[in-house]
């Protein structure tokens, strides 16, 4: 008996350690979801279309331009890890904006290269600079708006940037943390390579944020996001929307009630 109950942990153990193994090895097909640009947005909006050369990769997106200023901010997007970001543009009309960024991550849509932490916060801030320095746009007149994984990617450039404001929606304090909830059982903060830890971030930005949850988020616990307003060093308002979850947060009036009322609200510092 005592031999049986010694092989089957010796089993349990060679099956733990593999499926860490696997987990640590493949954690960038798992954080990194690329998605293609839906064919008929890439035909309909060519007009706005534009591509950046950032080092030896070459990164596409969108840009609308239209009047800029205290009361009508540029909306810089940072889209999800599995998000076609040219989905969002069928909803452009909901915003009381009218500029908007929306840049492909490298390896997503037309983008070069492949995804990781570091790469993805060195093209945020490279296209920012870039953007505000040539069509001459005052960073306080410039909103961030990050969602899931693009809420790490919009806190890093607000940690390392001065502008107007910020957006987050269904955000997290870290992704190892994200990664905790959903595999308890292994050692993720040993293992994760991809930590997006804005916690450590948002002592320092003194920006004014908006945080968007959803009620029944099963991807990102709320709490997790809750952790991170309480570190956050501007002022912040939270908002919860009711009968959400994390990709239908913005099917709720109350969702874009709220960011339009951000995007209209006196942000300055």
């Amino acid at each position: 008996m005592i031999k049986m109950i010694l092989e089957t942990l010796k089993i349990l153990v060679v099956i733990f350690l593999g499926a860490t193994l696997l987990l640590y090895l493949f954690q960038g097909r798992m954080i990194f979801l690329p998605q293609p640009t839906a064919p008929e947005n890439q035909s309909r909006y060519t007009g706005n279309e534009i591509r950046l050369h950032h080092g030896d990769v070459t990164l596409t997106g969108w840009f609308f331009k239209n009047e800029i200023g205290p009361s009508h901010p540029l909306v810089v997007y940072y889209g999800g890890n599995a998000e076609d970001v040219t989905l969002n543009f069928a909803n452009l009309g909901r915003f009381d904006t009218r500029s908007f960024l929306f840049m492909n991550y490298r390896g997503y849509g037309g983008s070069d290269g492949n995804p990781a932490e570091k790469a993805l916060l060195s093209d945020a801030l490279f296209v920012i600079d870039h953007i505000l320095t040539t069509e001459g746009i005052d960073p306080a007149h410039v909103v961030l708006m990050g969602r899931s994984l693009g809420s790490g990617v919009a806190v890093h450039v607000a940690a390392k940037r001065k502008v107007g404001g910020v957006i987050l929606v269904t955000p997290f304090d870290s992704l190892v943390n994200v990664a905790r909830a959903h595999y308890p059982i292994f050692p993720v903060g040993l293992m994760l390579k991809h930590r997006f830890d804005s916690a450590a971030l948002a002592p320092a930005i003194t920006t004014p944020a908006l945080f968007l949850t959803a009620s029944n988020d099963q991807v990102v616990p709320v709490r997790l996001a809750k952790k991170l307003e309480t570190v956050w060093a501007g002022p912040v308002t939270s908002v919860t929307v009711p009968g959400t979850e994390h990709n239908t947060i913005e099917t709720s009036p109350v969702y874009w009630d709220a960011v339009n009322k951000y995007l209209l609200s006196d942000r300055r510092q």
